[in-house]
């Protein structure tokens, strides 16, 4: 069996947030259905699509959902998402604020209809604070929560990070909330409301370079690849004969392995014995380690720091993760093939003994499991879905 096996699970997202916490149950065993609006799911509609003409980022994040079509706007819609809750586990949505609410389908509510249902909200800034109620994305999250100010070099422009952290950090938090809440409901036999939201989520994060702040006020915010706190050296990204390679020594006994592979005079300035003194001299420390990997190609480099235990990895590019014979094989960037051919969605990054992983199945076009779902799980007949059908409901 999995470890969701029996758990069913309604997904009122968009985007990733709320998406990715239900794709992570969904590879964990549970039976998840994806409620779209009628328009669909935003990211149905970037133009960054499959050579199918499919929308790559929709396919990522949904792979192994059914998905119906149901305009919560309308009270007919109202009712079968209330229908669908008796039979539900969990809920989990990141509609704008209050959205839920307005259609009166907020947790007080819901939890009348099944009082053991756990329903996981995700906001911008919670339901208290100054802030709640404010719209947000990941973007506005990364420069309200100093993500941005600490992101680049010193002496640039503060930079949103590549890879959308906020919403996946934030969507992990979300099954973290979820996955207690259910634990708890064994025992107590209750549901309960979660809230998640993206600042609190990502605000962790921060530790290093808040421990920078408090420790020295004129600490630099923006450290580029150096340590968050500038707090450990080397620590930083390195050029080599063909690329760069990141690498840090977090203990004397591994800059002391450093120096020995190095074998350069400079590295017995004393200076340098301390790791005090290395990040207080950390721009000629950094020219000594530089000098000697710009000699070296990045994967000798790795190979040998790799081989003495120092932590190490060379700069890929996106072309190559995708290729990685590791990250292949781990499988969370998954390859699937059905009959209509193969697509490239998301795994799962947990791992667990005694659960396999679920393998995705593709997902189809807006509302395309719309009347199995209410067939199956409501009793519906043909006649009634084609009157909400024929009334724009679904």
């Amino acid at each position: 069996m999995t470890a969701l096996e029996g758990v069913k699970v309604i997904c009122v997202g968009q985007f990733y947030f709320a998406p990715y916490c239900s794709l992570l149950m969904a590879r964990l065993g549970a039976d998840v259905i994806k409620v779209e609006a009628p328009q669909g799911d935003p990211y149905r509609r970037l133009p960054t699509v499959d050579t199918d003409g499919y929308p790559i980022q929709f396919r990522f994040l949904n792979a192994g959902k059914r998905t119906i079509r149901l305009d919560l706007a309308s009270p007919a819609g109202q009712d079968v998402l209330r229908d669908l809750v008796r039979h539900a586990d969990v809920l989990v949505q990141n509609l704008s604020p209050g959205a839920m609410d307005r259609f009166g389908l907020g947790y007080d509510e819901l939890s009348t209809v099944n009082p053991g249902l756990i329903m996981a909200s995700g906001t911008g800034f919670g339901s208290f604070g100054p802030y709640a109620g404010e719209p947000a994305m990941d973007l506005t999250i990364q420069a309200r929560t100093a993500i941005m100010s600490t992101t680049g070099f010193a002496d640039g422009a503060p930079v949103r990070t590549g890879p959308s952290v906020v919403d996946f950090v934030a969507g992990t938090h979300m099954l973290s909330g979820v996955l207690a809440a259910l634990f708890q409901r064994t025992r107590t036999g209750r549901g309960q409301h979660v809230e998640i939201s993206l600042q609190d989520s990502i605000i962790p994060a921060l530790t290093s370079n808040i421990a920078g702040l408090l420790s020295n006020a004129n600490s630099p915010e923006r450290t580029g690849n150096r340590h968050g706190s500038m707090a450990v050296a080397p620590y930083n990204a390195y050029r080599t004969a063909d690329g760069w390679i990141t690498l840090l020594c977090p203990t004397d006994a591994h800059w002391q392995r450093l120096c020995a592979q190095m074998d350069d005079p400079a590295t017995a300035d004393p200076r340098f014995a301390t790791m005090a003194g290395r990040c207080e001299h950390m721009d000629d420390l950094d020219a000594v380690v530089g000098r000697w990997t710009r000699t070296l190609t990045k994967e000798h480099l790795t190979r040998r720091l790799t081989d003495l235990k120092i932590p190490c990895a060379p700069v890929v590019t996106l072309a190559e993760l995708i290729e990685d014979p590791h990250v292949r094989e781990r499988g969370v960037l998954r390859t699937v093939t059905d009959d209509q051919g193969s697509f490239m969605t998301l795994g799962s990054p947990l791992f667990l003994s005694d659960s396999p992983i679920v393998e995705p199945t593709r997902p189809g076009g807006l509302g395309a499991d719309t009347d199995e779902v209410l067939a199956a799980e409501l009793g519906m007949s043909a006649d009634d879905i084609a009157k909400l059908r024929d009334a724009g409901v679904i």
